[in-house]
């Protein structure tokens, strides 16, 4: 839930995902449902009738409503790949629609694009009995929760309501219990990765006219205590008399102060001294003018949410007691708004970060790298992490350099790049690793301080450069998410707007049991 300050105006009531329920039964056996969705698979060159196609219960569930599954797939033309929809309305007692959905090759990613395929279809109906994942064991079966959850997403500020709603309920017919483990479990997780993705997103889209850097930290101290995580909010004064220089001056033509906040896990457990400890550090610009390098108009449209990388550390932390994961981990949230105004930071200021490292502003709108600097240090001087990650949506460069599909990331250990290029893959948030260019690093000199925040040309690498002195030797990663921040429709799991990309990725890698083995030397 988030809950708007009483300075601020007040947000609308908003959709909430839908609720979903577990069933051994045949979906068309379920009384009292207003749709049923049914599995279509590819037809294979072995299939003896080639125009009915596979899919569990789908045949007999055609029979006994009296539809005639041949002839609606020849006339829709439907092949059953990934996501594919095929409507049949039916007037059958309080049943109005059936509504086929092709599950592809039935991999995670299929059963992701189909769940979210699913989600729109049945927008602002109450019920939906569904056999589409009752195939699925596993990694396919959440993914298929994790879709339906997350392509039901939706934000308004409308004074007559929200345009549409999410399908209020969903009844999962499971048919075959998973050879790993039993679904309820595999169900309860889903929703909460999902839930997760839901609430970094939701985080990333509340405008910022509501959401500045008191309010971000707020809602942190709301969700951690509902999350049982440990929290420590610095004000203004506590990060000028610490040192936080990089904080301090982004935030400081700001009418709201900038905050740090700080979230703390850690496993239920009898023995905790020894654990490993992660560290998150989340960018969380709540509004993004450029500062005095002012963005042209076009530029600021998206910048309510260059806070993604606070809101996915946020969403992450909250999340790690039901997924129990079982390291420590440290969330960090870098929070201020980069303003304009009389007291605002210069091009030509020279800062000085926590810990004692300057830095040269040659481009006030290269504000990220700044935050990010001061919690890094923090982190590494005063948390003893065994590994360091930090979430950003920082560079235009990086949508030039892969698009807007795919997010980019660094590395300083080999070990740590394999767990988050794997952990992206199987949550469905594409990573790619870019390279840390040493000889790149004469351009972050500067004549008067020991670094310089706008370094030019190769954008995305010489930011990450910059953050890598921050780090120290600590195992180190760079998720830079700018070109994947938003979306301009709907694709998949994704619906306009802010992504929340990230937090389900990072949730992927923190509840394997042994999320650093073979990082930083480590078997």
């Amino acid at each position: 839930m988030i809950v708007a300050p009483s300075s601020a105006p007040v947000l609308p009531a908003q959709v909430s995902p839908p609720e979903f329920a577990l069933v051994s039964a045949l979906p068309h056996d379920i009384g009292g449902v207003e749709c049923l969705a049914l599995p279509l698979s590819p037809v294979s060159e072995d299939d003896a009738a080639p125009g009915a196609l596979p899919g569990v219960g789908t045949s007999e569930a055609a029979e006994a409503l009296g539809i005639d599954l041949p002839a609606v797939l020849e006339a829709t033309g439907a092949t059953g790949r990934a996501g594919e929809v095929t409507k049949v309305p039916v007037l059958v007692d309080d049943l109005r629609l059936v509504v086929l959905v092709g599950v592809g090759d039935g991999s995670a990613t299929a059963m992701r694009r189909a769940g979210a395929a699913l989600a729109r279809a049945v927008k602002d109906r109450e019920s939906v009995a569904t056999s589409v994942s009752s195939g699925a064991t596993g990694p396919e079966f959440e993914a298929f929760v994790v879709g339906l959850m997350l392509g039901s997403f939706g934000f308004h500020w409308r004074s007559a309501g929200p345009r549409e709603r999410p399908v209020a309920k969903v009844v999962l017919c499971a048919l075959t219990e998973g050879a790993d483990g039993d679904l309820g479990d595999r169900l309860a997780q889903a929703l909460t990765v999902g839930g997760a993705g839901w609430r970094a997103r939701m985080l990333a889209t509340v405008p910022s006219n509501v959401k500045n850097p008191v309010w971000m930290a707020e809602q942190a101290v709301e969700i951690a205590g509902a999350a049982g995580l440990e929290v420590t909010v610095l004000d203004e004064g506590a990060l000028a008399e610490q040192g936080f220089g990089g904080l301090l001056a982004v935030g400081r033509a700001s009418a709201t102060p900038p905050r740090l906040v700080r979230l703390d896990y850690t496993p239920v457990s009898d023995a905790t001294d020894g654990l490993p400890h992660v560290v998150l550090v989340g960018k969380g610009i709540t509004f993004d003018t450029g500062g005095l390098s002012i963005k042209p108009a076009e530029g600021m449209t998206t910048m309510k949410r260059d806070m993604t990388g606070a809101g996915v550390v946020l969403a992450t932390l909250a999340a790690l007691p039901d997924l129990r994961c079982p390291v420590r981990v440290t969330g960090l949230l870098a929070l201020a708004e980069n303003a304009v105004g009389g007291d605002a930071m210069r091009p030509g200021d020279v800062i000085t970060h926590y810990g004692g490292r300057t830095s040269e502003v040659n481009n006030t709108d290269a504000e990220g790298r700044l935050v990010l600097a001061d919690a890094m240090a923090y982190a590494v001087a005063e948390l003893a992490p065994d590994v360091l990650v930090d979430v950003a949506t920082l560079t235009g460069a990086m949508k030039v350099a892969l698009g807007l599909q795919t997010g980019g990331f660094f590395a300083t250990d080999d070990g740590l790049a394999g767990r988050l290029r794997r952990a992206a893959e199987d949550a469905g948030e594409p990573l790619w690793r870019m390279p840390l260019v040493d000889d790149y690093e004469e351009r972050l000199e500067s004549k008067v301080a020991d670094g310089d925040n706008a370094a030019g040309g190769a954008g995305a690498i010489t930011a990450a450069l910059f953050l890598r002195h921050f780090a120290g030797d600590v195992p180190w990663a760079h998720l830079d998410i700018a070109s994947v921040g938003d979306s301009s429709g709907d694709r998949h799991e994704w619906t306009p707007g802010p992504t929340g990309f990230g937090a389900r990725l990072l949730l992927e890698w923190l509840r394997a049991p042994e999320p650093l083995d073979g990082i930083g030397g480590r078997p």
